[in-house]
């Protein structure tokens, strides 16, 4: 990665969701790949705010879908905290690794469990996510969701497990 510095504005025109702006600096050839003083990728932010448009127009430019920021958080980590799932079906169509993990051990399907994304969970699941995977605390996403007392999702993972 690239630190900011080279690239400034796309950081704002992602924020602001200016798909315009974003196009032509991604026209003029500026680099997707670099971080905001965070750590962020410029995906990172877009995937965050839910916007399929710019993780396009990003992705279709270079941008690395797995990029991890400081925690090692990933987009797709991002969007199965917040529950966008058209914004995972792109992630996942065009090849976020399911099962990386960030700096707690925790995986895309951990987030969706403990936030009660029960499709996002099926959704991971197909592609092929570990629910098995534990994080640094020794817990499985079934173990998060059954802190949280989300019995559907308890339920759920249970019933994905037992049709393999």
């Amino acid at each position: 990665m690239i630190h900011q510095s080279q690239s400034p504005d796309i950081f704002d025109v992602v924020r602001q969701h200016d798909l315009e702006s974003l196009a032509s600096l991604l026209k003029k050839g500026t680099a997707v790949n670099v971080t905001d003083a965070q750590g962020y990728s410029p995906l990172v932010l877009s995937t965050y705010h839910g916007s399929v448009a710019a993780s396009t127009m990003l992705l279709d430019h270079g941008a690395d879908v797995d990029y991890q920021d400081a925690s090692g958080n990933t987009a797709l980590m991002g969007v199965c905290f917040k529950g966008y799932e058209d914004v995972a079906d792109l992630l996942l169509e065009r090849g976020a690794d399911v099962n990386i993990r960030n700096g707690n051990q925790a995986t895309a399907m951990m987030f969706a469990a403990m936030f009660g994304h029960q499709n996002l969970v099926e959704k991971l699941y197909r592609y092929g996510a570990n629910p098995e995977a534990r994080d640094i605390r020794g817990l499985r996403p079934i173990d998060l969701a059954a802190q949280q007392g989300n019995q559907p999702m308890v339920d759920l993972i249970q019933r994905l497990q037992a049709n393999t």
